[in-house]
């Protein structure tokens, strides 16, 4: 059996019907909830089948934090439901990366 390692990758459905595709980086549980830190995944060059150039400063482009939360026996992300919880949950996720990165040099 072959294991196939690359990024963890999760495709969501907006409001609006849209799918877009997330890059799973951490996850964590706090206060009984799941909170997962995804990046959206950077498209591909079809003729170099290298990363196409992403701005940095593209809202559309940064961290995403969404939670787990379930709604008719069936588990859903969703985003979170206040600035104070994506703040408190945003620091726990900052704390570890660099804990890692400390840990790692």
């Amino acid at each position: 059996m072959e294991d196939s390692f690359g990024p963890d990758l999760i495709t969501v459905t907006d409001e609006e019907g849209n799918d877009f595709e997330l890059e799973l980086v951490d996850s964590l549980e706090h206060q009984g909830i799941t909170y997962y830190a995804m990046f959206p995944t950077v498209e591909e060059d079809e003729a170099t089948g290298q990363p196409k150039d992403v701005d940095a400063d593209d809202e559309e482009y940064g961290l995403i934090i969404m939670k787990t939360i379930v709604e008719n026996g069936e588990e859903l992300l969703s985003t979170l439901d206040s600035d104070e919880e994506l703040d408190t949950v945003y620091e726990l996720f900052m704390e570890r990366f660099f804990q890692d990165e400390a840990e790692g040099s």
